[in-house]
C-alpha cells in the first residue's frame, strides 16, 4: 500500500488559479497543507531553497499582474536589483509573490500550468 505523498501549497483562497491547483492536485491523491501566502509568506531562507527546487529564474516569482507589482514600479526595479535583494523583497509581502507555490520538500512548481502538474505531480494513485 503506498502512502499519501504530502504537499504544501502556498495559496491565496480568492484565487481562482489557486482554487484550480488545489482541486487537481487532490484529485491526484495527494494531501494538501495549504498555507495563505498574503497572511504567512515564506521567509527569505524558505524562498531561497524554493527557488532553487524549483530551477526558475528568481524573475519568474513575481507576481507580475499583481497591483502591489505595480504600485512598487518593480518592472524598472528589478533590473537593478540582486537575487538576494529581490528574495528579501518577496519575503517581505506574499502579495508579490505568483501563485500557487507547492512544494514536497525536493520538487518545486510556481502557477499552475496542467501539463506541468502532470509531469511534477501527477501519478501519485499509481495510475
Amino acid at each position: 500500500m503506498s502512502t499519501q505523498r504530502t504537499v504544501t501549497v502556498y495559496q491565496y483562497p480568492q484565487c481562482g488559479t489557486c482554487r484550480i491547483a488545489l482541486k487537481w492536485l487532490k484529485q491526484e491523491g495527494l494531501e494538501v497543507e495549504p498555507i495563505h501566502v498574503f497572511d504567512n509568506p515564506p521567509d527569505s531562507v524558505t524562498l531561497k531553497t524554493l527557488v532553487g527546487q524549483s530551477g526558475l529564474d528568481i524573475r519568474k516569482w513575481f507576481n507580475t499582474s499583481g497591483e502591489v507589482y505595480k504600485e512598487m514600479k518593480l518592472k524598472d526595479k528589478l533590473p537593478q536589483m540582486n537575487e538576494e535583494q529581490m528574495i528579501e523583497l518577496l519575503a517581505t509581502n506574499g502579495r508579490l509573490i505568483k501563485r500557487p507555490v507547492v512544494t514536497d520538500g525536493s520538487k518545486v512548481t510556481v502557477g499552475f500550468k496542467e501539463d506541468r502538474y502532470e509531469q511534477i505531480w501527477g501519478g501519485s494513485t499509481g495510475s
